[in-house]
């Protein structure tokens, strides 16, 4: 009986370190990872980038000031109260009155004078006329700069989209990277196991089997770089969509097989929608209105006016019950030399018409340049996908050599690496596809519209 009770106890033990160790396990899990497609991945990254979020503040601060200007027309209605001790002097000449009252001893002229406190709450209205041109000019600004900053926004948009495209097929790179690197190290490994058996039944030489076993500890070390590699776009992914956990990304890396639209589409299309060109032009109408601004400053302004006094019992002598009319105001000399800033101003204008020339031709050379590598990327990957079963053939015969004693280990070694480096320079191509795409559709002004190629694409890496 004592003998049957110790087994039951180290069962116990045993059940009870097994939950500890479960426990421990589940406690040191990281957190599950959230899987999202491209689209998804898009939309969490428009919803919580700090930098889109500054920009939609910048262009809500435009639209405000634009709204602003619509007002410039208005009426300006004021009120100017002002409780004040004052003192008035007035002379009055008597003129053929004057030997009269000097009979009575009254003097000629009459002197008058009043010191008193009182309350002068009037009411002024001021409405513009004609403004020499400021008015229109600074309403088309504000609304060129609505213009500007929506543009800007589209920017920053396309450049968080690109890195997104970047780190999100990035992932799918270093996934795929990750998985022929494990299959090259367990295929070596399985190849120094044979190269060990045939070793002992003396059909390999024992530097044959040494040979392996280097290839096999170099694929290990490529491995673990390999996982290393995806740690770090895996966590520089989640951080740009701004996640307290991994992104297991859904949509593989993708490759249209047939040539994309011509690239004079492109050129054309980047020319009238690139956000960089409608930025420039908002800034050119911006000058140019900034050059009616100053030369409406040399011109004479027309007002209408009106004046209503609220407390006449308080009235001085000289001051009017109510008051309208027009005025005029011209300004003959200031100290603001407006001619100097006329010429400033046709200088940004200058400077903004040469910025959207230099911006047309470095968007030219732009498209030309992401099209020429879109294409190289579509070629790369299709001569890869062919060679591919030819180096999975080649590996399967090599093996079959090595165990029959017709090639070396290092026919086998080189076979199975050549067939892991095409695999690697495959997903390569298809990212490099990938990436080169979403520069020509955001320098033509279409990035919205990359997952439609997604949908269009025929060659698919999937994991």
């Amino acid at each position: 009986m004592p003998g049957n009770r110790h087994p039951r106890k180290s069962s116990g033990a045993l059940f009870c370190l097994l939950g500890i160790s479960l426990f421990g396990a589940a406690w040191s899990q990281e957190p599950a990872a959230q899987a999202l497609s491209f689209e998804e991945a898009r939309w969490t990254l428009e919803h919580s980038s700090d930098a889109l979020a500054a920009a939609d503040a910048s262009v809500r601060g435009k639209l405000d000031l634009a709204q602003a200007t619509r007002s410039l027309r208005v009426p300006e209605v004021s009120i100017d109260v002002r409780e004040m001790q004052f003192q008035k002097t007035l002379s009055l000449p008597l003129g053929s009155l004057a030997p009269v009252a000097g009979a009575f001893g009254i003097p000629s002229p009459l002197q008058f004078r009043e010191r008193d406190w009182r309350l002068r709450p009037v009411l002024s209205t001021v409405v513009p006329i004609y403004s020499g041109g400021q008015i229109p000019a600074a309403q088309a600004a504000a609304a060129a700069a609505v213009r500007q900053a929506t543009a800007e926004r589209d920017l920053e948009s396309q450049s968080q989209v690109l890195q997104l495209v970047q780190r999100y097929f990035g992932q799918q790179l270093a996934r795929q990277a990750l998985e022929v690197r494990r299959d090259v190290r367990d295929g070596l490994q399985r190849h120094v196991e044979n190269a060990e058996k045939l070793e002992r039944e003396g059909f390999a030489t024992r530097a044959q089997r040494l040979q392996a076993t280097v290839a096999r500890d170099q694929a290990e070390r490529d491995y673990q770089r390999a996982i290393n590699d995806l740690d770090t776009i895996s966590e520089s992914l989640a951080n740009l969509l701004r996640s307290d956990r991994p992104i297991a990304t859904t949509t593989p890396l993708f490759v249209i097989s047939n040539s994309t639209e011509p690239m004079e589409m492109y050129r054309d299309q980047a020319l009238s929608r690139h956000p960089q060109i409608r930025r420039l032009q908002a800034l050119g109408e911006q000058a140019s209105e900034g050059v009616k601004v100053q030369q409406a400053k040399l011109k004479p302004q027309v007002y209408a006016f009106g004046q209503y006094d609220l407390h006449r019992e308080d009235a001085l002598i000289t001051d009017p019950d109510w008051a309208f009319g027009i005025g005029v105001k011209y300004t003959f000399l200031s100290g603001s030399n407006r001619p100097a800033q006329i010429a400033a101003a046709r200088e940004q204008e200058l400077a903004a018409e040469a910025g959207l020339r230099e911006a047309r031709n470095q968007i030219t050379s732009g498209v030309s340049k992401a099209y020429n590598e879109l294409e190289s990327a579509r070629q790369q990957y299709l001569l890869l996908d062919s060679s591919i079963e030819l180096s999975r053939e080649n590996l399967r015969l090599q093996e079959l050599s090595f165990r029959e004693g017709q090639v070396t280990s290092l026919d086998v070694i080189d076979a199975r690496l050549q067939l892991g480096g095409a695999m690697v320079e495959r997903a390569q191509a298809a990212y490099d596809y990938d990436v080169a795409l979403a520069r020509l559709l955001e320098i033509s002004g279409r990035l919205d519209e990359y997952h439609d190629y997604f949908r269009k694409a025929d060659k698919v890496l999937e994991q």
